[in-house]
């Protein structure tokens, strides 16, 4: 008969669910496999440019409302309350989060998207435009980054 080796992402240590560097790379392979797409598309920075700030914190909220319904409510076998935490947040929900938001920036930046795309642009003008397309990409990427997470 052989032995069953544990899954060590599922070990419970002290009642808490151990959080590995693995998991955050896989969210960053998630994240950024959906990001790239919405990064070097005109129409998200025209989108951007036409958004309030009330737009733009809509979409973050939107962000955080599929992230933590992908991580928690899509998977039965994964508690918030049993992992580690980050003050009272879990800290796979922190990872992804940082993930979702952190990989659209690095893209925006590493392909020059705010000043290809927004030239004529004052400094806070792309600055404020640069977070709303953020926003805006972050909404696809947290659903790579939380699949990614979930499925390995």
């Amino acid at each position: 008969m052989a032995a069953t080796v544990p899954d060590r992402s599922m070990v419970d240590v002290g009642g808490t669910r151990r959080y590995a560097l693995a998991d955050s790379a896989q969210q960053i392979v998630g994240g950024f496999l959906l990001a790239g797409p919405f990064v070097v598309t005109e129409e998200v920075w025209t989108l951007a440019g036409n958004m309030s700030w009330l737009h733009a914190l809509a979409t973050v909220g939107i962000v955080f409302a599929i992230g933590y319904g992908a991580l928690y409510g899509a998977d039965d076998d994964r508690d918030p309350d049993a992992e580690a935490q980050f003050g009272v947040v879990p800290v796979r929900f922190v990872s992804l989060m940082v993930v979702s938001f952190g990989s659209v920036l690095v893209l925006a930046l590493a392909v020059t998207a705010p000043t290809t795309f927004l030239p004529e642009a004052t400094d806070a003008e792309m600055a404020a435009t640069t977070v709303k397309a953020v926003s805006v990409g972050a909404i696809f990427s947290v659903v790579g980054a939380a699949t990614a997470d979930s499925v390995f």
